[in-house]
């Protein structure tokens, strides 16, 4: 059992993931960045790695990707910054990016490196179903990573249950077709959770996208078994004077 596996036995509601772009602000702020969100109540970590065309961000992950990358961030130094992170925490850790970076370093080398340093789980949103179960995901399977698919309000029930039975540690709904940090509508996405509920999915669901605050949060809960937030924490970052200071106070009023 991974441990994002465990950790959904453990805790089947309220489940916050926070999302961060690694080497922002500074390049190396990432473990202490992750270490901040344990410390704070995060229950898990997406840690994105920038990218120079990110397909599903919003200019607020946009822009911390962009910093990232001036700053030095890349995959390489990213698995030379994670090698210290097992001895530090057993918070489960995410991935998150896009296939042309890790085609360029090697699917099996990248999948290798990111078990070696305790890496749990990969979200790849530009990953086809087809081009995973033919090519990629027997070998992110070899190297027992979580692999999680995104669904969308627009997916067909028949393509949700499809991407469930092929996801591991949990299915990624999000909560509108538009990139990350717009703001939402809840009520619009209640009845798209509602209908994910019922159709009584092997996997718990996170719903990601517009998810910025205690109300948020809570109006996401009420259908799932938790949310990410993502460019709202990146903000607070962006604001802060001392990373962790600003964790603490952005996850207390998620939280609180």
């Amino acid at each position: 059992m991974s441990r994002i596996q465990h950790l959904f036995k453990q805790k089947k509601e309220r489940v916050l993931n926070v999302y961060c772009t690694a080497g922002y602000p500074q390049l190396n702020d990432t473990i202490n960045i992750i270490l901040a969100l344990e410390e704070s109540g995060a229950d898990l970590i997406e840690l994105g790695m920038p990218y120079s065309d990110p397909l599903a961000d919003g200019p607020v992950i946009q822009a911390s990707s962009t910093i990232a990358l001036q700053n030095g961030m890349g995959i390489t130094v990213l698995f030379e910054q994670l090698k210290e992170l097992r001895a530090k925490t057993n918070i489960p850790l995410l991935l998150m990016g896009y296939m042309n970076p890790v085609l360029q370093y090697g699917f099996e080398n990248f999948c290798r490196e990111a078990a070696a340093v305790g890496v749990d789980g990969l979200i790849l949103p530009d990953l086809p179903e087809y081009e995973y179960e033919t090519v990629y995901g027997a070998i992110i399977k070899k190297y027992g990573l979580d692999f999680i698919f995104l669904v969308t309000p627009e997916t067909s029930q028949e393509r949700i249950k499809k991407l469930d039975t092929l996801s591991t540690g949990f299915l990624y709904a999000v909560s509108s077709s538009a990139t990350t940090g717009n703001d939402k509508d809840f009520s619009l996405v209640e009845t798209y959770l509602e209908k994910l509920r019922g159709l009584q999915l092997q996997n718990p669901v996170l719903v990601g996208f517009g998810i910025k605050d205690k109300t948020t949060f809570e109006a996401a809960c009420k259908y799932a078994n938790g949310a990410i937030i993502g460019s709202a924490y990146i903000k607070a970052l962006e604001q802060g004077t001392d990373i962790r200071t600003t964790t603490k106070q952005f996850l207390e009023q998620v939280l609180k």
